[in-house]
Formats: structure tokens, C-alpha cells, sequence
């Protein structure tokens, strides 16, 4: 089977994400929000999803992409013949009378690098989940597409008869594309487009200079805090886990999802990478996000919410062909109706850093302590109950070492918090939900393999329990470490350090590819136990699985190196930053522990 990766990048602005292949058509674009219909969905459906290109004339090419240096913004070069030209693609974002200028405006820049080249542009947006393409008429420097809530406008310094009559002409002269969403351009297009250009490039650099990182790959955990950082939907401070939905975790799997929403674990982990880096900023959005969450009439959280923290996600079933023709195609997620329990000890140890870090105002933390008092009686009143695991099982209920294991780290957290606080009732609570959980998740301990198993009760291996050992569950004893990360080698490892998430039959059978934040985990737990040379050789083994521009899907498939699911993955790249943060910490300090 031929290896498959996925040929594109993406553009953001922390209010849209688009997906450029390197073809140059955007196969993947949703309006105005990140969750919206798609106005380009050719990574769908080729025919009902539209397409935005600059091919050139002859229509044979070869072609390359880069980011510009420490940017979002993105080259793809095209060579046909004896010319070349170049498109660069960018969302425009910059600081704008004190905030943040992210209008919902694509701008495309086409300029000639070698020869003469003709080139044809073709833009035809799709509406309706691709039921229909929108029509379009002429403006005096633009073209207008119809039939939508608010205006989609196409303004350029190109021919528009040429595009409307999907004509090749030569590119004289740098040629520039803007696509709005609402309000339209309303400016000089070349100078408006090298100025946004110009302060996109200086925005993105100067945020990429304000990290703090160890010397350790630092070039690819630059560019996945690139891409976590346009994951951010910025107005409500929500982080996707991917923009994309339905795209495979293996051909014929049916494994398709929607994942264009907020899951509470994965922010969980996005937040301790943004923390790693020495940002705040996407911390204090994404307290306000959990802040305004308004949970059920039981005082429970759902594992997932829309950006604008909607409960309601009903999962519905289109009828696109298909990422490859792999079907179904899911609008929506039904894991919104799951009962996870993890997620109450996630969102408490997420607010940790508003009373660890002095960094933080009494004001910013002012008004956590009713929420703080409403996870610790969750997790009090889920501790003995079945849940669904952070794998989403549809139809299989445990009692999850996970989930203990996030019960134990949240009482933790609110013991922290309540010392701070001066808090004794909230601190004496959190020790005693602290003890409990020690006991659940010694419950899941299997003596004849020194481990600890998927759930109470089940001899399964899973590789959430690789997390008993990077939150330091064992302390300082690397006897018992070393014991329950051998046994999750021996029945979850796969060749060049990839790692299963289990291996047993669940609701679509048993899982054929890999998962690449299990394969992170097991080198920060290798990292954890002093095998730091593994560690080492794992990391710069893993990260080879990426495509052309570093970025990383879900699955990894140990047979052919192909990338599957959805695509980049934010999951992904935390499990590679936070395994680059854990193996330069112990390579700054080699006796730290």
C-alpha cells in the first residue's frame, strides 16, 4: 500500500483557519467560524465542495511548499516548464488600535519568479454543505458570490473577465486576492494587501520571539506552537482539536469525526504546553471560555462544547463523498452526550496556574472558588461511577484509571488552591477526594504484570495509564515506573516507537493505527524513568512521521508511515511539545527527576 500524507498546510488567524494544498486550492475553509459551513470543501468532495486555485496555463506542474520563517503565513511555489510563480497565502492578524485586527479575509499574492508564466485562477465557493455552489457576478474590481448571509466578495487587481471566463492570462505583475467574508475590502488592493502582508509577518515573529524554550528542536516546537496557537478561536477563548472533520483514522474504518469543537481534556493539554512556553494570553481566554460554560441542571460539564460554548452537537450524517472516498461524512459529534468524568480534574488542574503563578492578580482568580467548590463535588459524586474513558467508547462503560488518575491531579490541584486561598473546608475536601482516588486507581493494579490496567476489573492495557507516570503518580519510585511501563511496552509498542492506544475490539473493532500523542507520552515517560538516550532517539524517530511542512495528523498507520485522521492535529503537536519540554528540562538538569 502506498504511503499517504497529507499534502497541505494551514493559514489562521485565530478566527478562521484555511487549508492550502499544495496544488494551491484551499480544500478547506469554514465561515465565519471555525464549527461553520464550509465555503471551500473540496478536501470532501472535490465536486460539490468548490476550489480556489492558480494553476497554471498548460495545467502539468510540480510544486513546493514553505512557511515564511517563524510565520503562519505560507509559499507554495509552482514550476511548469521553463516559468515559475509563487502564491503566498496568509489570514491577516496584527495589533490594531490596541487589539486584535483578524478580519475574516484570505489574501493571496501571486508574483512571477522565473520565465513567463500564464496562469488560471478559478474560485468557486460551495454552500449548504456542498448541496450547492454559489453564483456569481462582476463589480467594478471584484466579484460577488450570491446567496449567502452576509456578502462573499472576491477583490483583485486581476482581470475579472478572465476569471469569470476561467481564462489563463500572463502574470505581468504581482497579483493579489482578497477574500472577504462581510465586510468587503474597501481600500487600495495592492498597497492594503504588502501593508496586512508586512504586519502579519512582523505579528507572528515577535509572538514566536516572546516564547521561552529550551535549545531541543526548537525549530519543530516552534511550528507546533504555531498551529496550536490559530486552534484558539480567539473571540471566546475555545481551542479546537482539529479544524477538520470526517477524515479518516484508517481507510475503511468509519472512524470519521468531527473535531472542529472544544474538547476540555485536549485544552487541558494545550494549556500546559502554552504554560510551557511562557504564554498567558491563551490561558486567560480560555479561563474566560470555561468561566462562561454553563453546565447541565446536575452541575455536569459535557467532554466537548461548540467555541461559543453550545451543548447542543447532534451528530448528522452527509452525504459528501468523502475525504478519498471514505465515507461517512459526520457533521457534529455524539460524544458531547458521553459521560467522562476525567474532564473535572482537567479543568481544575488547568486553573492551577491562576493561584500557583504570582504572575496572576488577585482579580484574575477572584471568582474561580464556586467553580472550584462544583468540580470537587463531581468528582466526589462520579468517583464510583462508569464512564465512557477518554477514548469516547460508545458503548462499553468502565470504571477508567484515567479517570482516577485526574480525579487524584484535580483534588491535588484544589488542595494547592485551597491553601492559597486559605481555604481549609475546600482543602480538607480535596484530601480526602485525593485518598479516594488512590484507592480507585490501585484497583486497577493486576500484581502479575506489575502494572496497572485499562480499568477496574479489565487486564487490557491502555496507553492513558503511561500518565500515572509523567504527573508523577509514583513519586520517586522508578521500581514500580519501570515495572507498569514495561508491561505497556510489551502489548502496545509498534516499531519505530509508535504506540497503540489499546488493541482490543470496541465499537468499530479493533483500532489499526497507531496514535501519535500515545507515542509522545511514551517518550516523556521514558524521559521520566532516566532512559533519556530512548527518549532522545524516540523523538527524532516520531517526528519524521509529519508531511512537508512539519505538521502532524492523529494516526499513524506502523505499516506503510501513512498519516490518517484528522489533520493537523492539535493532540499531535502537545504530545510533541510537551515531550521536547520534558527532554530538554532533563537535559539541562540530568539528575532532575
Amino acid at each position: 500500500m502506498q504511503k499517504h500524507t497529507y499534502g497541505s498546510g494551514v493559514i489562521g488567524n485565530c478566527a478562521y483557519i484555511a487549508h492550502v494544498e499544495l496544488d494551491t486550492n484551499i480544500s478547506w475553509m469554514c465561515l465565519p467560524r471555525f464549527d461553520s459551513d464550509f465555503i471551500f470543501g473540496g478536501m470532501l468532495d472535490r465536486e460539490k465542495g468548490g476550489e480556489f486555485t492558480i494553476h497554471p496555463e498548460s495545467g502539468e506542474f510540480k510544486s513546493s511548499q514553505v512557511y515564511l520563517e517563524n510565520t503562519n503565513v505560507l509559499k507554495t511555489t509552482v514550476k511548469s516548464g521553463d516559468s515559475s510563480y509563487s502564491v503566498t497565502d496568509f489570514a491577516p492578524r496584527f495589533k490594531n488600535f490596541d487589539r486584535y485586527y483578524k478580519p475574516l479575509m484570505l489574501i493571496r499574492k501571486i508574483e512571477a519568479v522565473s520565465g513567463s508564466p500564464k496562469i488560471l485562477i478559478k474560485c468557486q465557493p460551495s454552500a449548504e454543505h456542498g448541496s450547492r455552489l454559489l453564483k456569481s457576478s462582476m463589480g467594478s474590481n471584484h466579484i460577488r458570490f450570491m446567496d449567502t448571509e452576509q456578502e462573499l466578495r472576491l477583490s483583485t487587481n486581476a482581470p475579472l473577465s478572465y476569471i469569470m471566463d476561467g481564462k489563463a492570462f500572463s502574470l505581468n505583475k504581482p497579483i493579489y486576492l482578497v477574500l472577504t467574508y462581510g465586510r468587503p475590502l474597501e481600500a487600495a488592493i495592492e498597497t492594503t494587501s504588502e501593508r496586512f502582508l508586512h504586519a502579519t509577518t512582523a505579528y507572528w515573529q515577535e509572538w514566536v520571539k516572546s516564547t521561552s524554550i529550551s535549545n531541543f528542536h526548537q525549530k519543530l516546537v516552534l511550528r507546533s506552537a504555531l498551529i496550536l496557537k490559530i486552534h484558539q478561536y480567539e473571540d471566546t477563548g475555545a481551542i479546537i482539536a482539529a479544524s477538520t472533520t470526517s477524515l479518516p483514522e484508517s481507510p475503511g474504518s468509519t472512524r470519521n469525526w468531527d473535531y472542529r469543537y472544544c474538547w476540555i481534556r485536549d485544552s487541558y493539554y494545550t494549556l500546559t504546553c502554552f504554560n510551557s512556553l511562557g504564554h498567558f494570553e491563551e490561558l486567560e481566554k480560555y479561563f474566560e471560555f470555561i468561566h462562561n460554560l454553563k453546565p447541565g441542571p446536575d452541575g455536569r460539564y459535557q467532554p466537548l462544547y461548540s467555541i461559543t460554548g453550545d451543548s447542543l452537537l447532534t451528530e448528522e450524517i452527509s452525504d459528501l463523498d468523502g475525504y478519498m472516498g471514505e465515507k461517512p461524512v459526520r457533521f457534529g459529534n455524539q460524544a458531547y452526550t458521553h459521560i467522562q468524568n476525567d474532564l473535572y480534574g482537567q479543568v481544575l488542574v488547568s486553573l492551577l496556574p491562576l493561584y500557583s503563578d504570582q504572575r496572576f492578580t488577585e482579580e484574575e482568580r477572584s471568582n474561580s472558588k464556586p467553580m472550584i467548590m462544583n468540580l470537587l463535588n463531581k468528582i466526589e459524586a462520579t468517583m464510583n461511577e462508569k464512564d465512557a474513558g477518554l477514548w469516547e467508547f460508545r458503548n462499553l462503560a468502565q470504571q477508567h484509571c484515567y479517570t482516577f488518575l485526574f480525579h487524584w491531579a484535580g483534588a491535588c490541584a484544589a488542595a494547592k488552591i485551597g491553601t492559597r486561598l486559605k481555604d481549609d473546608a475546600m482543602y480538607q475536601k480535596a484530601i480526602v477526594l485525593r485518598n479516594l482516588a488512590i484507592g480507585k486507581i490501585e484497583e486497577c493494579y493486576l500484581p502479575d504484570r506489575k502494572a496497572y490496567g485499562q480499568a477496574i476489573g479489565s487486564t487490557y492495557m491502555d496507553a492513558s495509564t503511561l500518565q500515572l507516570i509523567t504527573m508523577g503518580y509514583f513519586g520517586d519510585d522508578l521500581e514500580r515506573a519501570n515495572d507498569h511501563l514495561k508491561a505497556l511496552e510489551d502489548e502496545l509498542l509498534a516499531k519505530d516507537f509508535l504506540f497503540y492506544r489499546y488493541k482490543h475490539m470496541d465499537d468499530f473493532g479493533v483500532p489499526e493505527t497507531t496514535f501519535l500523542i500515545c507515542a509522545f507520552w511514551y517518550i516523556e515517560a521514558l524521559a521520566c524513568v532516566g532512559r533519556l538516550d530512548e527518549a532522545v532517539e524516540g523523538f527524532e524517530t516520531l517526528v519524521k512521521y509529519c508531511n512537508h511542512l512539519h505538521l502532524f495528523s492523529e494516526d499513524v498507520d506502523q505499516k506503510t508511515g501513512s498519516q490518517w485522521g484528522n489533520f493537523p492535529q492539535a493532540y499531535s503537536h502537545v504530545g510533541l511539545m510537551n515531550a521536547a519540554f520534558r527532554i530538554g528540562r532533563k537535559l539541562d538538569r540530568p539528575n532532575f527527576l
